[in-house]
């Protein structure tokens, strides 16, 4: 299929940018840089939409874990680009309609971690070690980290970026991009924000999904999150719901939910927390992780008959995304502004 899209009439020395993809990655991208790119016109073209993304299955609690291909100092400073971002809106006007909010809690551990302060702990907020009192809470643990982190809820999240996008002038498509080389003419460089769909759209075999369950319950009494240091089990408190997991089954593909995991999901966080035995509203989710060994974030140059597609990749975050989401945006960004500056010299020549 050949995707077809119309623009507006725009500036001959106006950049167009294409974002494939709809979910986090595609929308923050985009509404970065649209923020940072003088003349630009960007268009998020995407199959889906919230709140029918991977995005929106998630609990969007800012808690990073290491991308073992990526340097340990790089996640870093992607994972306090996005911390520092989105505290900046949770303490402006735009929080509510952000979804936006702080949440306190606590990381347990049956054996103590290797790491006993994680690379991330000097960026939330409040970051020290469990009490032996706050312990005695969880009697089959024996270490654990505290501290306050933030969440941003879906989908009001991806809409607050969506018209954020939109408010700077950009556009929202709805269609399926099979090929990148379809975008060729159209516009003058493609992102790539697809993650899962990144194997199909352009070949790499490295990307696989993580299949991941949870449960949304309504328990309005529970305002601080626990997490198992495993990742295995964990409750996150939210404004209109509280997100139970998890699974992580590397390779398989099913969006069914399993009841039989539902239950287990549901019996490991009651341990945790004995007053979720009370909650009678609950919904099964499932959502793929789009998984890679590192986030595959790079310039490309595809050729074909004599013709040049300027291309740059941003997928491969795996469960990770809502962590770093705003850092890698910047890192796109800046490499969306090389690849700008090259276009621009070459159409300068040209004329000459």
């Amino acid at each position: 299929m050949y995707f077809n899209c119309k623009h507006k009439p725009i500036a001959m020395d106006t950049v167009k940018i294409a974002v494939i993809g709809g979910g986090l990655m595609g929308f923050s991208t985009a509404v970065c840089i649209s923020e940072s790119i003088p003349q630009c016109s960007v268009t998020v073209i995407s199959e889906a939409f919230s709140p029918n993304t991977t995005s929106d299955v998630a609990a969007g609690v800012l808690i990073p874990h290491k991308f073992h291909g990526t340097p340990i100092h790089q996640q870093c400073n992607w994972f306090k680009e996005t911390f520092d971002y989105l505290f900046s809106i949770y303490n402006s006007a735009e929080a509510g309609d952000a979804g936006i909010i702080l949440l306190s809690g606590w990381q347990i551990f049956q054996t103590p971690p290797a790491e006993k302060y994680p690379f991330w702990s000097d960026v939330v907020l409040g970051f020290r070690l469990m009490t032996d009192s706050e312990l005695k809470k969880f009697p089959r643990y024996v270490f654990g980290h505290a501290f306050t982190t933030l969440k941003c809820e879906c989908p009001p999240y991806l809409l607050w970026l969506e018209k954020r996008l939109k408010r700077n002038g950009g556009q929202v498509r709805a269609g399926k991009v099979q090929d990148v080389w379809e975008l060729h003419g159209q516009y003058d460089i493609v992102v790539n924000c697809a993650g899962l769909g990144s194997r199909e759209l352009c070949g790499d075999q490295q990307i696989y999904p993580v299949q991941g369950q949870v449960l949304k319950v309504k328990a309005p009494w529970l305002t601080h999150f626990v997490r198992d240091g495993s990742g295995s089990t964990y409750i996150y408190p939210g404004i209109s719901s509280v997100t139970l997991g998890g699974t992580r089954v590397p390779n398989e593909w099913s969006l069914k939910p399993d009841a039989r995991v539902s239950k287990e999901i549901f019996k490991r966080c009651s341990a945790l927390v004995p007053s979720l035995e009370g909650v009678q509203d609950t919904r099964e989710k499932v959502g793929l992780r789009p998984a890679r060994t590192a986030v595959r974030l790079e310039k490309e140059v595809l050729l074909r008959g004599g013709q040049r597609l300027h291309v740059v990749h941003n997928y491969g975050h795996g469960g990770g995304g809502f962590s770093v989401h705003r850092g890698t945006a910047k890192e796109v960004t800046r490499l969306v502004e090389e690849t700008v500056t090259l276009l621009r010299s070459t159409m300068t020549k040209s004329k000459l």
